[in-house]
């Protein structure tokens, strides 16, 4: 049997970053944290933190967090339930999700704002690339994702959200500066580009369906889909955009497309633990909502 002092300790290792953090959220003293960590290495036979800064989890690290955060929906279904346990106090419980940043900025953030305001839950939102975020709940991390993957991980669902609707489109300016004789394979290779970051094929993926062949593409990265908006409007390169981002811009002229209809359309779905919990599934129903009306049909 685990100690739960001691998962607790390490959840809040991780959430935190480091030890002294963690000891200030349980109001302990960090060597008692070390300790319990210590005692639960020893307990499971393998390193459990990452001691960097900020302090990371190994693989058996992030699944001991991950059903820490479950035991905690269970106890807060409880509490909902056995009044007793609710005249305790008990505190929130952590919702560790991953989302793409496109969607936390259109359809999704309103959806998990009003979701947590009404529920005892503390929202824990990480962002990555749609083609990744499944990794961080076949790793532990989380308990649910978005991801434009479709198949589950081993012991999760998944359910179609809708698609995101991308459009390449730059300044004005910029179309006449770099695209003057025309959006193909030459200018495409000299004209920059804007991506999110390294695992962003959006653009190349838009230039490979366009131009039937892999173009090598310049590339400006800028972690935030409302920098590129705001690069793509100062002229700085063009980019994939979800049109409810840009669809203001488009409709008064200050950005284009590079050519009309071409839309990326990118499948979305809803991954998720397989953990009974009326949180989660309260969140999955909110999520699925704000779906169906920030999203193309599935």
């Amino acid at each position: 049997m685990l100690d739960y002092s001691s998962l607790s300790a390490l959840a809040a290792v991780i959430r935190e970053g480091s030890f002294e953090r963690a000891a200030r959220a349980l109001h302990v003293t960090p060597s008692a944290v070390s300790q319990r960590i210590r005692l639960l290495e020893e307990r499971v036979g393998c390193a459990l933190v990452i001691r960097d800064q900020p302090c990371r989890a190994t693989q058996t690290g992030r699944r001991l967090c991950r059903h820490v955060d479950q035991v905690q929906l269970l106890e807060q279904d409880l509490q909902a339930t056995l009044p007793a346990l609710a005249a305790q106090g008990m505190a929130r419980a952590t919702l560790p999700v991953a989302v793409n940043a496109d969607s936390l900025a259109t359809w999704l953030a309103p959806a998990i704002a009003a979701f947590a305001a009404e529920h005892p839950v503390l929202m824990e939102v990480a962002v990555d690339d749609q083609d990744h975020t499944a990794d961080w709940l076949r790793s532990g991390a989380v308990l649910a994702a978005v991801s434009a993957t479709a198949r589950p991980a081993s012991g999760c669902n998944s359910r179609p959200l809708g698609a995101m609707r991308y459009l390449a489109a730059a300044s004005p300016a910029f179309l006449q500066r770099h695209f003057a004789h025309g959006v193909g394979a030459a200018s495409l290779a000299l004209a920059p580009s804007l991506v999110f970051n390294a695992k962003d094929e959006l653009q190349a993926r838009w230039v490979r369906r366009l131009c039937h062949r892999h173009v090598e593409l310049p590339r400006h990265a800028l972690p935030s889909p409302h920098a590129f908006v705001t690069a793509a409007l100062a002229g700085m390169g063009w980019g994939l955009h979800p049109q409810a981002l840009i669809q203001p811009h488009l409709d008064n002229g200050s950005l284009v497309e590079l050519l009309p209809a071409t839309p990326l359309d990118v499948p979305l779905h809803w991954h998720t633990a397989r953990a009974a919990s009326g949180l989660l599934d309260g969140l999955s129903a909110a999520i699925l909502a704000a779906a169906r009306t920030g999203l193309l049909p599935p």
